[in-house]
């Protein structure tokens, strides 16, 4: 029953059981995983595949959970946006595109040629590549915020480089849609370009200006208890909107929101955030794990196959993005690599496209969930080992910004 508690037609108590399945399920694995000192976001999503159709067939994925998901991962990066000034972040503007052009060319390369080498066919090869291509940041920037590394430089390149890592992912995803369609129009993919860059470059340049004179005088004039808090979330909303409308991630909307809120916001805004996404953010994690299952494994050579494409995607992310920051340094270098490894829901939603349009079959979707599944895995524990005596920077450098 546990199965259809959010696919409809449930009872009274059905949703809040599921509710408390996921919720809890999360957080006490990500308890169990912190006592053993590894990262308790690991834990949680390691939860959604205990609880989903490859272990215990408790929950699988349905609408409602991928709402919960959806809002989760958005209120993750409107809470990184507003520790973050958008200043700092052009401070590293240069290096932050570097970063994200590598970080696309060499993972697509690499997963078109594995799957051709290996046999698959020619549209196939072009989206497991795809998938390889955008970094999941809701997964890197949870990490960075529960440790409090938010501020540190490699850290500032890492978000930076992830929203340029959106709009070019964005890009790739166009063209190939257009090839699997059988022509490619490239003034609709130009003006599609066009429209998410300017949307990024003007609400980073002047959102936060604007919100530091609007926000007092809205705050002024309103009567609501948690005006300010409530004047926070439609911005959220809005500029989440907005970043679909301009060819983005919505998460993007909601982490430049958070930036232009970040100079312009009390205190008390800060703890609301926190404990709105505290909330949701495990219905994200769980979701990630729920997607994954084990029944698309049954032959030995799609294990193979697998591994080969999980290896090729963690790798070509941090050999491209690091060698492009190795100007900073050996440790900014290896933090940034690692930092944009995981693919998480990203790579999913490619293939979940290529599977709706008939050019891909479900032992190659399987594998690219394997591939978005497993670097979302290995990226906490090795971010961790990568910002390993880098705390007191952090606490430094936030002291200083604040």
């Amino acid at each position: 029953m546990l199965a259809m508690v959010l696919a409809g037609g449930a009872g009274a108590a059905d949703i809040p059981l599921a509710l408390l399945l996921v919720f809890a399920s999360a957080k006490l694995l990500a308890e169990l995983f912190e006592r053993f000192g590894q990262p308790g976001i690991v834990g949680e999503i390691l939860a959604g595949v205990l609880i989903g159709p490859s272990v215990l067939h408790w929950m699988r994925p349905n609408e409602i959970l991928h709402i919960l998901a959806d809002l989760g991962v958005m209120f993750l990066l409107f809470r990184v946006g507003i520790e973050v000034k958008a200043s700092d972040l052009m401070r590293v503007g240069g290096t932050a595109i570097a970063v994200a052009v590598a970080g696309v060319l060499l993972p697509f390369v690499m997963g078109w040629g594995i799957s051709k080498l290996w046999g698959e066919p020619r549209l196939e090869a072009i989206f497991v590549g795809a998938a390889m291509v955008a970094t999941s940041v809701g997964i890197t920037a949870q990490v960075l915020a529960a440790g409090g590394y938010l501020q540190a430089r490699a850290s500032r390149i890492i978000l930076a480089a992830a929203v340029v890592d959106d709009v070019l992912g964005l890009l790739v995803l166009a063209v190939v849609s257009s090839i699997a369609h059988g022509e490619v129009n490239w003034l609709d993919i130009a003006l599609t370009a066009g429209l998410a860059i300017g949307f990024t470059i003007f609400v980073a340049k002047f959102g936060t200006r604007t919100m530091r004179r609007v926000i007092p005088r809205v705050r002024a004039s309103m009567n609501l208890v948690e005006g300010q808090f409530a004047l926070a979330i439609t911005l959220l909303f809005a500029l989440s909107l907005l970043a679909v409308y301009a060819g983005v991630a919505a998460i993007i909307g909601a982490f430049l929101a958070g930036m232009a809120l970040s100079e312009a916001v009390d205190h008390r805004v800060h703890d609301l955030t926190n404990g709105v996404t505290e909330l949701l953010v495990p219905f994200f994690l769980v979701s990630i794990g729920i997607n994954f299952d084990l029944g698309a494994f049954s032959n030995p050579r799609a294990v193979v196959f697998s591994l080969l494409v999980f290896v090729a995607a963690a790798f070509s992310k941090f050999a491209a993005c690091s060698l492009s920051a190795l100007r900073l340094g050996r440790g900014d270098a290896v933090r940034i690599g690692v930092g944009m490894i995981p693919r998480g829901e990203v790579g999913m939603v490619v293939a979940q496209i290529g599977l709706g349009m008939g050019v891909m079959e479900r032992s190659i979707y399987g594998v690219i969930v394997f591939m978005s599944v497993a670097t979302t895995l290995v990226a906490p524990p090795l971010l961790r080992w990568a910002y390993r005596g880098v705390e007191h920077e952090a606490v430094e450098e936030v002291a200083h910004f604040n």
